[in-house]
């Protein structure tokens, strides 16, 4: 007996996708560090009253790409739209992750008609925000997206979202590269996402030194009765080091 893979099928790529529960369409895009693994502790929350989609952007084990990596970023928003679409998905809200704000800034300023809600959760994706990055020298052992205290004080989870993250890499994605181009991608205009007419909730970690929070919030300012979460002694993976604190502010925000 045979189990059906849910793959979508694009033009250069195949991209896994996984839906689950039943109710208003939530999908989860994660980051650079991720696939749709990213989530485990989000669908269990939100499948008993939402249809939770989660999948790994084009070059993301287990999806596959033979793109360039300096071309895969630019495909993101159009990928979403294909498998929304390939869904039979009208309207959705959008739980964005660092680079997955890439995607769903764009997939909102393409498609606005689409989006119910958004969660920009340490991201600004590619808005134009004039925010110095915070970046720090690396410490040995501590992944910028883990945080030296997320390492210290939950050394199993941080395992765990090095090994997700390795995976990736480990297929032979140049994630320096892809990281490169996000950077030279983030050019849309404040006057641009000042356009957006969407519930936005911006959410980040006071202690992220990946995403500048000064930039998440920034965001926030610029679209009309957005709401901003800042939370302390949290790192640049929120929904991942706090998720009860994320999913309960998610769910409050989403009703």
């Amino acid at each position: 007996m045979s189990l059906a893979v849910p793959y979508l099928d694009l033009p250069g790529a195949r991209l896994y996708y996984e839906v689950h529960g039943r109710g208003p369409a939530l999908v989860f895009a994660h980051g650079l560090g991720g696939n749709h693994v990213s989530w485990w502790q989000q669908v269990p929350a939100f499948s008993e009253r939402r249809t939770c989609v989660v999948f790994a952007h084009r070059g993301f084990v287990p999806s596959f790409s033979n793109d360039d990596p300096a071309r895969l970023p630019h495909s993101f928003a159009e990928d979403l739209i294909a498998l929304l679409d390939h869904l039979g998905l009208e309207r959705v809200s959008v739980v964005a992750q660092s680079m997955g704000g890439w995607t769903a800034l764009a997939f909102a300023l393409r498609q606005p008609e689409r989006l119910d809600a958004l969660v920009m959760a340490s991201t600004a994706g590619s808005l134009r925000h004039g925010v110095a990055s915070q970046e720090e020298a690396p410490v040995l052992g501590v992944h910028p997206a883990v945080g030296i205290r997320m390492t210290a004080e939950r050394p199993a989870l941080s395992h765990l979202y090095t090994s997700i993250d390795a995976l990736s890499s480990s297929a032979g994605l140049d994630k320096a590269r892809l990281r490169r181009t996000l950077a030279e991608m983030a050019t849309t205009s404040p006057e641009a996402v000042a356009r957006l007419r969407v519930p936005l909730l911006g959410i980040a970690g006071a202690e992220d030194r990946v995403i500048p929070p000064a930039a998440v919030r920034r965001l926030c300012e610029l679209v009309p009765g957005a709401r901003f979460e800042l939370l302390a002694k949290t790192g640049h993976s929120v929904y991942f080091e706090r998720p009860a604190i994320f999913n309960r502010l998610v769910a409050e925000f989403l009703g």
